[in-house]
């Protein structure tokens, strides 16, 4: 367990903008932990307890966002998706844009990048053993 990814965080400019993102795009759940972080704090509840992967949480951000364009200078959290096109949909639909656009891993996986409603880079990453 030493050393093992076990929490995450997504520092956003708009709570309600980013909730409603990550929920319509993923149908993440949250729960609010504002009393014990002090500032406004939501759990995200990412899937299943019985599914691999992580829970995390929305944080509200305490400085300058990201700017477009700038190299990546944190951790980019990629989400396991099971219809690529159909999440990128959502995510256009919901205020995401394409950071850079579908791709194939050869004989493993569709792989991309957007950036959320607040300036944040995510990946999405749909298994495919024939992805060429």
């Amino acid at each position: 367990m030493m050393g093992r990814l076990v929490h995450f965080e997504i520092h956003v400019d708009d709570m309600e903008r980013a909730k409603k993102f990550y929920g319509e795009v993923f149908g993440w759940t949250f729960e609010d932990w504002t009393d014990y972080a002090g500032m406004p704090y939501f759990g995200a509840v990412t899937g299943s307890a019985d599914e691999p992967g992580i829970d995390g949480a929305l944080m509200q951000r305490q400085s300058l966002p990201p700017q477009q364009n700038q190299p990546l200078n944190g951790f980019a959290c990629t989400m396991g998706v099971e219809h690529y096109d159909k999440t990128e949909e959502k995510i256009l639909e919901n205020g995401g844009t394409v950071a850079l656009a579908k791709y194939a891993l050869p004989g493993m996986a569709w792989q991309g990048y957007y950036t959320d409603t607040e300036g944040n880079l995510f990946g999405i990453h749909q298994p495919d053993e024939n992805a060429k």
